[in-house]
């Protein structure tokens, strides 16, 4: 029988045989692709949309080369690169490009590689004719190379360092910039823009399907936050707004088309819907956060009917033939107490009636851009206060190491120092929150962030964390050992280990059991270096410590048995376990 060679990735192969053909024929079917290649040529340079993959190529190189990617696929250098304050600039000018790792990374490019082209055939290789007289002198900026290779993704660029310097907390990733792209495509092709998602949905599961053609799975347990508070949804909305505000502006400037207003109200609602842009929450402390789904859907379709507004709502005066009515039944009144009216001419007023006449020239899609232009400030205003402040003013809260100006510590019901950044309060939140888990503190970048919870470390027992900056990266390393006391809690101590050299960095309180054996507590209290047996009442106690697997010790005639990781209390012929060993998953 004919055996497959191990190293032949048959279901590759196969897989994309299937999907080129697939391809293939349903491009000879198309009797319109004559016209669709003649469309993409006449406003791409050659029918290629070469900024986008200029930006995704830039994408990929900060993530391969300045968060060491190459090297660690899986495992980059990411906390330097958040946009933690003004006042540490690298993250500023990185966090918008850099991502948290592989699946990050991929599923922005794919975003990009699907709504990016769209941005860039609105914009177009070859300026329209009234954008070309508009650039006068600067025929530079006329020329397919320039446009396509150069103002793009220098565009692109400036997007992105837009959402980092306006985003609350330290963001980072691309995605803010993919937001900009969908926002400018809604304008241009609401219900296109839905389908490009759609089709980065369907890149993904492609390269997913190579990489992994074969998946074998098992339910398992496992410590995840949920999913809705791993999202950045107001970073995602300022990209939105950004883009749409861009187009906007585009479409005035040139004088091009605007779509069907039920297509653009459709479209921005089903892309944010699907987006999550509605997830709208708030953290809680400890491992705890609040999810306000009405009021996020309330919001999503407040945006989509207002971009609606700002593109179909009426050219007229909003106020103009409610306001003459009125003014003609009114008048103006005589101050003298006849009741007498009066017809005077507005320069006799002082200019009076024309403020009130810039008043009334509001237009119906001014009002809606208008409104745009209040929620986004709304939603950026907060990021300036928040990284105009330094998150490291105090002290590392416990024993920590020191790495290069980081600080690695580990604490338990600690002021978080990224979310108490301001001490603000309403509709029943606060941010003056705690946290425990693994901290990194850098006072010189201002840096505060907990990276690994307590929940997870419990979970797993072991969690690296990885500190750097550009050039270079060192993993500092959380261990957990622990006994689980019988009816109660856990007695555990936490270490940190760089380069092999371990440092005990936190020991939790002694956990009593619940049996009392022959009239005495059993209690396991941790030390920086083991544990400690403690047995007796209240202030008359004796200790040894825990004894080894397949050891045994006696205190008060009661004989401490470990069995393999359990330890067991003997006396009298009773016995009785008191403990086990945390085990990690």
């Amino acid at each position: 029988m004919f055996a497959v060679p191990s190293w032949l990735p048959l279901s590759r192969l196969a897989l994309v045989a299937v999907a080129v053909a697939c391809l293939y024929v349903a491009w000879r079917l198309d009797d319109r692709r004559e016209q669709r290649v003649a469309a993409l040529r006449s406003r791409l340079l050659y029918g290629v949309p070469w900024g986008t993959l200029v930006s995704a190529l830039f994408v990929l190189a900060v993530y391969l080369v300045v968060q060491g990617g190459y090297q660690y696929w899986y495992r980059p250098v990411v906390i330097p690169f958040r946009a933690w304050s003004y006042l540490y600039p690298t993250g500023m000018l990185t966090a918008a490009f850099s991502h948290s790792g592989a699946g990050h990374l991929l599923g922005n490019l794919f975003g990009t590689l699907t709504l990016a082209p769209l941005v860039e055939y609105a914009w177009g290789h070859y300026p329209t004719a009234r954008e070309g007289e508009s650039l006068g002198p600067s025929k530079w900026r006329a020329d397919p190379r320039v446009r396509a290779f150069l103002l793009f993704p220098a565009a692109v660029v400036a997007v992105g360092l837009f959402t980092a310097l306006f985003s609350v907390g330290p963001i980072v990733g691309f995605s803010g910039v993919v937001f900009a792209f969908a926002g400018f495509a809604l304008v241009y092709y609401p219900l296109t823009t839905v389908l490009a998602l759609s089709a980065s949905r369907v890149v993904d599961l492609l390269y997913d399907s190579l990489v992994d053609p074969t998946t074998v799975a098992s339910s398992r347990e496992t410590i995840v936050s949920p999913w809705w508070a791993q999202i950045a949804i107001q970073g995602h909305a300022i990209g939105l707004l950004a883009g749409v505000f861009l187009a906007l502006w585009m479409v005035d400037r040139r004088g091009d088309e605007y779509p069907s207003t039920l297509r653009l109200w459709t479209g921005v609602l089903l892309f944010s819907v699907s987006q999550s842009l509605w997830a709208v929450y708030w953290y809680r402390g400890g491992d705890s956060y609040v999810l306000f789904r009405a009021v996020g859907l309330a919001l999503v379709l407040l945006l989509a009917t207002l971009v609606a507004a700002a593109v179909g709502a009426s050219g007229r005066p909003l106020l103009g033939r409610v306001g003459a009515s009125v003014r003609e039944r009114a008048g103006d009144v005589v101050g003298d107490g006849s009741g007498r009216r009066t017809r005077e001419s507005g320069d006799e007023r002082g200019g009076e009636s024309g403020g009130r006449n810039g008043l009334r020239s509001v237009t119906g899609r001014q009002a809606a851009v208008a409104l745009l232009l209040v929620g986004a400030a709304a939603i950026t205003g907060p990021a300036i206060a928040v990284n105009m402040v330094t998150t490291a003013g105090d002290d590392s809260p416990g024993e920590s190491v020191q790495v290069r100006g980081y600080e690695v510590t580990y604490a338990e019901n600690v002021t978080n120092g990224m979310v108490s950044v301001l001490d603000l309060e309403g509709f029943g939140e606060s941010t003056s929150v705690t946290t425990s888990g693994v901290v990194v503190r850098n006072p010189d970048r201002n840096i505060w962030t907990r990276e690994v919870s307590k929940a997870q470390l419990a979970f797993r027992g072991r969690s690296a964390v990885r500190v750097g900056g550009v050039g270079w990266r060192e993993t500092v390393v959380a261990n957990r050992t622990g006994w689980s006391l019988a009816g109660s809690n856990a007695s555990y101590r936490v270490t940190l280990a760089v380069d092999g050299d371990e440092t005990p960095a936190y020991t939790s309180p002694p956990a009593t059991a619940e049996p009392v054996v022959a009239g005495q507590n059993v209690s396991i209290a941790a030390e920086n270096e083991s544990f400690r047996l403690v047995v007796g009442t209240e202030n008359d106690t004796v200790s040894a410590p825990v004894p080894r697997t397949n050891e045994s010790v006696t205190l008060r005639e009661i004989r401490f048995t470990n069995r393999d990781g359990k330890l067991y209390a003997e006396t009298n012929g009773t016995r009785v376990r008191v403990a086990s060993r945390e085990r990690y998953r």
